[in-house]
């Protein structure tokens, strides 16, 4: 089985699927099966179910690290989706004063076929999202997704609705792409009302 909870640079980390419709060239899960502490992030066969993930919660001393849990592993959490929010309200029953990150490719909305937006920041205090990318061509080249084209805006519009609700909202890239890439990307994260974050790539 693989690691649900892991930690890496002071904070804990859940991992609950491996599904993610896109196949980013730049994607870490390329370079090895584990990230941090984790012996593997690959799950066999299946993802994991609620009780699984609620028992590696319930096994893990989340007192040692930061109080930011981030919902990052070797796939999209939203693809989980019920898994994801009923785990994220276990962890704000269990742990009340922590503070609840997803790391989502933003495209939660055309996986689940209905707005996630409201569901999703209900639980979650800070969403950031994946733009990668400024147009929906150099998106689809980059990441490839199983969505093609309408993915760009997908996600623009999912970001868009999480700032209707009182959480802290971000863009980020990774700096594999061009400079002026990042400038676009920054009018898109300005447009928006929210901040982008740049990336270091990291091979490791």
């Amino acid at each position: 089985m693989a690691d649900i909870v892991y930690t890496f640079e002071g904070h804990a980390y859940l991992n609950i699927t491996n599904a993610c419709p896109c196949k980013c060239e730049f994607c870490i899960r390329n370079n090895g099966d584990s990230v941090g502490d984790a012996d593997t992030l690959w799950f066999e066969g299946h993802s994991p179910s609620l009780d699984e993930i609620k028992a590696a919660i319930d096994s893990f001393d989340f007192s040692k690290y930061d109080k930011e849990i981030i919902f990052c592993g070797y796939g999209e959490p939203s693809c989980a989706y019920s898994n994801l929010i009923e785990s994220a309200k276990y962890l704000k029953k269990k742990l009340p004063d922590c503070v609840l990150r997803i790391n989502t490719n933003g495209l939660s909305d055309l996986l689940n076929k209905r707005p996630t937006a409201k569901e999703i920041c209900e639980v979650f205090d800070i969403i950031s999202i994946s733009l990668n990318a400024p147009t929906p061509e150099k998106y689809d080249r980059l990441c490839h997704s199983a969505f093609g084209l309408d993915a760009l805006p997908a996600i623009i519009k999912f970001a868009k609705d999480c700032t209707k609700y009182d959480v802290t909202v971000k863009f980020s890239v990774v700096d594999v792409i061009p400079k002026e890439d990042i400038a676009e990307c920054r009018k898109i994260a300005d447009e928006v009302g929210v901040k982008l974050r740049v990336r270091e790539y990291t091979a490791d």
